[in-house]
């Protein structure tokens, strides 16, 4: 069988497995989604949509098992059904091995410290007792983060303790604790790996995110970081790939504390919204790029195009319901602008509805426009 002509299933229907049907398209590719409900992201996109859970072990096993190859939109998917899958001749990227370490992120947390990864020092505990005694003794320091290690996505899960007075509403459950880094920038790099073992990762962006939502609000192309740090950066991103040999992408999140010192944060085994302007702006885009991947097809070009800047369309504080977009008329007017609307029926306060890529001839243009379109945009019901 041709490398192009195999079946890929998806396990999760939301914008990223909209946006990987996407992508398939352009190459004929038979590419299924399995999600809970006909009204997710993708279903308005894939002919062959299957409705199931990812959590469930049977629902899981029986959609791999009519596909070649099985990923993922998401990583919280059942690691046994996928572990059985691999052991009867389906080929699951990223693997359950990578998924194991990674879903679990005081699991994630070690590997970086076995692997001499650079990332922040860590304690890990049972819950929100021992944090407490460990506080009360004196070997834990306020500031500090706590992250429950497992369920968490999109800043649920991360809980900051600036002062005694948040001591209060600490995370009950198994969490890693971390110091407060102080940090001078967030970065983020995503790297994809093929079967056969070829790299190519993707330029370093600089991201800023909401103060409420926690989510990206605010994503730029090249980051403003130098060009040899780039370049360590994206070598930190392969490094780990490699070591993990995971196949597919891996989106890589990482801090520039004020010190200089890069620290990874955590890492994301699949497509990631911190490399949504590579649609437009970079040669190869993620959705594709981890399409040739899992197929062991040669990896594409991954360079950036033009600077650019991608901004997440959050539904409006306030506004709950069938989403209305305000001000979509005057941000097509704008050149060089590409709104990506998720198709997602209802809409709720910080709710991810879309992004929107900017593209200029330089950063600084392209932020100019991306800050217009923040006041133009707006996502209601």
């Amino acid at each position: 069988m041709s490398k192009i002509n195999q079946s890929i299933g998806v396990l999760g229907g939301g914008q990223l497995g909209r946006m990987l049907v996407e992508a398939a398209a352009p190459l004929g590719l038979d590419i299924r989604v399995l999600d809970v409900d006909g009204d997710y992201p993708a279903a308005g996109v894939c002919p062959k949509f299957y409705e199931g859970s990812f959590l469930d072990f049977n629902d899981v096993v029986g959609f791999g098992q009519e596909v070649d190859i099985l990923t993922v939109e998401i990583e919280n998917v059942n690691i046994e059904a996928i572990k059985y899958l691999e052991g009867n001749g389906t080929f699951v990227y990223p693997q359950s091995f990578v998924l194991e370490k990674i879903i679990d992120k005081g699991v994630q947390k070690q590997f970086y410290l076995d692997h001499g990864l650079p990332t922040a020092p860590a304690q890990f505990v049972k819950g929100k007792a021992e944090i407490m005694e460990k506080y009360t003794s004196g070997e834990l320091k306020l500031p500090f983060v706590q992250k429950i290690r497992v369920g968490g996505y999109d800043g649920r899960g991360v809980y900051i303790v600036k002062d005694e007075a948040g001591l209060s509403e600490i995370l009950d459950g198994p969490s890693i604790i971390e110091p407060l880094v102080a940090i001078r920038r967030e970065l983020a790099v995503i790297v994809a790996r093929s079967v056969s073992g070829e790299v190519k990762v993707f330029p370093v962006v600089e991201m800023q995110f909401h103060p409420t939502a926690n989510l990206v609000e605010f994503l730029f192309c090249p980051s403003k970081i130098e060009d040899e740090r780039q370049k360590y950066v994206q070598d930190i991103a392969r490094d780990l790939a490699i070591k993990l040999g995971i196949v597919g992408l891996l989106a890589v999140e990482l801090f520039e504390d004020d010190q200089g010192n890069i620290l990874i944060n955590e890492c994301a085994p699949r497509p990631h919204n911190s490399g949504h302007h590579s649609i437009e702006a970079c040669i190869t885009s993620q959705f594709e790029q981890h399409l040739r991947a899992i197929l062991d097809l040669p990896l594409g070009d991954a360079d950036l195009i033009m600077p650019c800047v991608m901004i997440n369309v959050l539904g409006e504080s306030g506004f709950s319901g069938a989403p209305l977009y305000e001000g979509i008329e005057e941000t097509l007017k704008i050149e060089g602008v590409y709104p990506h609307l998720y198709g997602k029926k209802n809409t709720k306060p910080f709710r991810k509805m879309g992004h929107v890529t900017i593209m200029d001839h330089t950063l600084e243009e392209a932020i100019s426009k991306a800050k217009i379109i923040q006041q133009t945009l707006k996502v209601k019901a």
